[in-house]
């Protein structure tokens, strides 16, 4: 009889390991019953388990001992649950083996818990991280990184551990993924860091995938100018160029109310103080429109200049050094002895501050007594820095006291810098312009007229001639600095237009646009715009601003080199004086050499003309047909692929147009005789152009700066005469011109010309004439020079008869020629069908046999015929020397066609004469 329920446990506790079946309980699953060992009664025949479909199932082991086990159904997955509680019962067998009256025990309850396996890697919860810090500081935490782990347990889970992978980089990271920089970081070594962070979980499994780190280092903000170059290239011809296109201010946010900007152009080490155009000085004064009359104290050395051949001179500038050594006498008769009461002296002047305490003056200029005494009648000189003139008048002008000495005090004098002066002298008035701005002396002592002598006066550069009270008269007070195209003009004073023009500078900056600059800017140039202040209230408006400023330089063939470039800038804030410190910008602008030009004089360079011509009013045109031509050469680079991929360099030849400022008609030989013969221009030509003329017994002198085309006219125009031929055959000149002053020089075109007597004029001057045709010809086909080139043929209405004459024989020559052409090839066609025919025919070439007395008739009809050609022949030498190159061409070789036809005529005649 089943009596007893079966009796198990109350709670169980169980432990299963994910991915296995076996559930280890504690304690062990085993069921007892009282009834045992009665058989069914007493045994034990199941487990049931009570809940929702719960993946576990219970089994007998043995019914006997009512051991089970426990285990789950399917793969148990911590990370789907990670426990398990539910109800189990154990069954007996009832009271037989059908199992009836069966009893179950009491509930118990299980608690089951899946323990994890580490089947998950860690990993980061972003791709990639990204952070910024400022240069110089170090950071407790730049940023965190973040990864995480799918395992359900704790020990597999969790993050124990974040290691930096890229080795030699300045930070680390710690367990809970916050990285630092261990030193301060430098925008200026490094601007972006990249590190490689992995994780491990605490189970040190490492992540799958690493994560990359990107740190940008921020310069540490510093007011200034930014995006501008240090470097800015200007090439010859390029206009205005921008010098900051891009530039703008960084103030760090401050609160900004106004800036002031001053750009400045440094160009004092370029030539006189910035690039000006180097003519000499009389082509510039010419060219500013200055009255005639200067004269130049200090020229380059020649054969009449000489007086400065002992002076240090920079030849590209024309300027003078003076060491405290040097002076130069001026000869007498180059400046008037009476200059007037109103006269202008001009110079360029570098000096520095004198040596010593009590310094010695300086002479400048000086016109001093040449023996016995030493008055100083006039002088310009430097003392202590301060320029004086002196100027004593002579007694029979005034018997009272008169202004003498007038003293400027300026910084300008000692501050080692190019500066333009003029005194412009209306006695009693004495006006200095320093660079175009007028000074009125600080300082102006009175002294008595000097009393008239019959000593000569000696004028001096550089030094002051002391011909009194010294055993031996000498230099003294010498000059120590540089001077430049010092100038005298005696009887006229210079305005302020012309003193202007004199000093200008063909470089400075600009402003590209000026009614773009936009509403609340002020600018301002200084006179010679190297200097460009601006202000605004508006921080983009400067920069607007800046942008537009540029640098120009409108010389043609600028002086090469650097000219330094400086931006100095105040912001003022509000409430505050100044806040933000701005760096200077110190840039350069670097000027390119231009090309040179390869200047080129052309044109007929040998003539005979009649004495009569030389000898007549007008005399004769010397360079009709002068052609200047300019070109430079260029290299272009092309790479040519076949040739072993080196760029071949292809030279071009290009035609330039630019200004001219002299040209000389030298004479070669003996100087001209002023008695019989002269060189003579009409003064009316040189109207409306900027040029001048000087004419001596060494040749004629054009200068003044003006256009190849404006020298070819008036050279046109020059003319030569010789009253006295009798004496004189011939005649030698040779033409060079210039381009600033001498830096850029011609070729030397030489001329030699023929004066024909009476004994072989007629002759030769059918013959020049032969010889002057295609120059007159080549002239007539240039537009330009067309009127001109008309003008400069001597007799026209004659050379026009020789050319129809000549066109007319060279008409008659060839109908002729194709006259005996026809004839010939008649002739010879009929002889060779007849040879055809009588080749093998010998009895027929009896009838020959009478030729014999037909030869001697031949004979006088080819000498006949040899006669007439040789007066045709004497008939194209007469006029060979008329005709043009495209006549002679042809006539050449329609006489190579006759002599060939000749020849062939005379073959036929020797084989036939060989048959018979």
């Amino acid at each position: 009889v089943n009596k007893h329920k079966p009796w198990i446990e109350t709670s169980y506790h169980g432990i299963i390991t994910e991915n296995n079946n076996t559930v280890i309980l504690d304690p062990p699953l085993v069921a007892l019953d009282k009834d045992a060992p009665v058989p069914f009664a007493g045994e034990i025949c199941a487990f049931k388990i009570h809940g929702q479909e719960m993946p576990f199932e219970a089994v007998v082991l043995n019914k006997t001992s009512g051991e089970g086990r426990l285990r789950a159904k399917s793969p148990i997955d911590c990370e789907l649950q990670k426990e398990y509680t539910f109800i189990i019962q154990a069954y007996d067998c009832g009271s037989g083996p059908g199992g009836t009256n069966w009893k179950k025990s009491h509930k118990a309850v299980v608690h089951i818990q899946v323990k994890d396996v580490n089947e998950f890697s860690p990993a980061f919860k972003e791709s990639i991280y990204k952070a910024s810090v400022t240069e110089g500081k170090i950071y407790d935490s730049i940023l965190q990184v973040e990864a995480t782990d799918e395992d359900c347990s704790p020990q597999y889970s969790q993050i124990c551990n974040y290691e930096i992978v890229t080795t030699d980089v300045p930070f680390a990271i710690d367990r809970n993924g916050n990285i630092r920089n261990t030193e301060k970081l430098s925008y200026d070594k490094q601007h972006q860091y990249e590190i490689v962070v992995t994780a491990f979980d605490c189970g040190q499994k490492h992540a799958m995938e690493d994560v990359l780190v990107q740190v940008n280092v921020k310069p540490v903000c510093k007011p200034g100018w930014q995006d501008w170059n240090k470097r800015i290239e200007y090439r010859p011809g390029s206009g205005s160029i921008p010098l900051f296109p891009s530039i703008h201010l960084e103030t760090c946010d401050g609160p900004v109310s106004s800036i002031h900007t001053t750009t400045e152009l440094q160009t004092n080490y370029i030539g006189k103080g910035c690039d000006r155009e180097t003519y000499s000085e009389k082509s510039l004064q010419k060219l500013c429109g200055a009255s005639s009359g200067a004269i130049d104290l200090l020229p380059s050395p020649s054969t009449t200049t000489n007086w400065t051949a002992g002076l240090l001179m920079d030849s590209n500038d024309i300027i003078f050094k003076f060491d405290g050594k040097q002076g130069a006498k001026i000869p007498d008769g180059i400046v008037p002895k009476n200059l007037t009461d109103q006269f202008t002296i001009t110079l360029w002047m570098k000096h520095g501050p004198s040596p010593g305490l009590r310094a010695e003056k300086e002479t400048i200029l000086c016109n001093s007594d040449k023996t016995e005494m030493n008055r100083h009648h006039y002088a310009l000189y430097v003392h202590n820095c301060r320029l004086v003139f002196l100027l004593r008048k002579d007694f029979n002008h005034a018997d009272t006291f008169r202004p003498a000495e007038f003293h400027w005090k300026l910084d300008q004098i000692c501050d080692k810098e190019w500066h333009y002066y003029v005194v412009n002298v209306e006695f009693p008035v004495v006006t200095l312009y320093m660079d175009g701005t007028t000074y009125e002396p600080y300082l102006v002592t009175n002294d008595w007229p000097i009393h008239p002598s019959h000593i000569a006066m000696q004028l001096t550069v550089g030094a002051c001639w002391q011909g009194g009270e010294v055993t031996k008269p000498r230099f003294a007070q010498y000059f120590h600095g540089s001077l430049a195209s010092l100038t005298i003009r005696p009887g006229k004073i210079e305005s302020q237009k012309v003193i202007s023009c004199l000093q200008a500078c063909k470089e400075g900056l600009d402003i590209n646009s000026l009614e773009s600059l936009g509403q609340g800017i002020k600018y301002h140039f200084n006179p010679s715009q190297s200097v460009l202040v601006m202000e605004g209230d508006d921080i983009e408006n400067i920069n607007q601003a800046l942008r537009k400023v540029s640098y120009i330089n409108s010389r043609q063939f600028p002086t090469a080199g650097i000219r330094r470039l400086k931006l100095s800038s105040k912001v003022q804030c509000f409430g505050e004086d100044v806040c933000i410190n701005i760096p200077d910008i110190d840039a350069y602008v670097i000027v390119f050499q231009a090309n040179e030009p390869k200047i080129t004089i052309t044109g007929m360079d040998h003539f005979a003309r009649p004495a009569a011509q030389f000898e007549s009013e007008r005399g004769v045109i010397l360079l009709p047909d002068i052609r200047i031509v300019s070109t430079v050469t260029k290299m272009e680079h092309s790479v040519d692929l076949r040739e072993n991929d080196r760029a071949n360099k292809q030279v071009i030849v290009e035609e330039m147009l630019h200004n001219l400022d002299f040209c000389d008609v030298l004479v070669i030989g003996a100087e001209l005789d002023p008695e019989q013969e002269c060189l003579e221009l009409d003064h009316g030509e040189l109207q409306g152009k900027h040029l001048d003329a000087t004419n001596s017994t060494a040749g004629y002198s054009i200068y003044g700066v003006d256009s190849m085309f404006s020298y070819e006219q008036v050279l046109r125009q020059l003319r030569y005469r010789n009253w006295g031929t009798s004496t004189t055959s011939d005649r030698k000149f040779r033409v060079k011109c210039s381009e600033l002053n001498g830096r850029y020089t011609s070729n030397e075109f030489n001329l030699e010309v023929n004066i024909l007597h009476s004994s072989n004029s007629d002759f030769m001057e059918h013959v020049n004439h032969m010889i002057v045709q295609p120059q007159f010809l080549q002239s007539v086909q240039r537009p330009e020079g067309s009127v001109s080139a008309v003008h400069s043929s001597v007799v026209p209405s004659v050379a026009t008869i020789v050319i129809i004459i000549c066109v007319s024989v060279l008409v008659l020559v060839i109908t002729l020629g194709v006259f005996r052409l026809r004839k010939a090839r008649q002739h010879g066609s009929m002889g060779h069908e007849g040879a055809k025919e009588n080749e093998m025919d010998w009895d027929d070439s009896a009838l020959t046999i009478t030729v014999n007395p037909m030869e001697k008739y031949e004979k006088p009809h080819q000498t006949e015929e040899e006669s007439e050609e040789e007066d045709i022949d004497d008939e194209e030498e007469d006029t060979t020397s008329a005709e043009s190159d495209d006549s002679e061409e042809e006539e050449e070789e329609e006489e190579e066609d006759e002599e060939v036809i000749v020849q062939k005529g005379d073959k036929q005649n020797a084989t036939r004469q060989e048959q018979l």
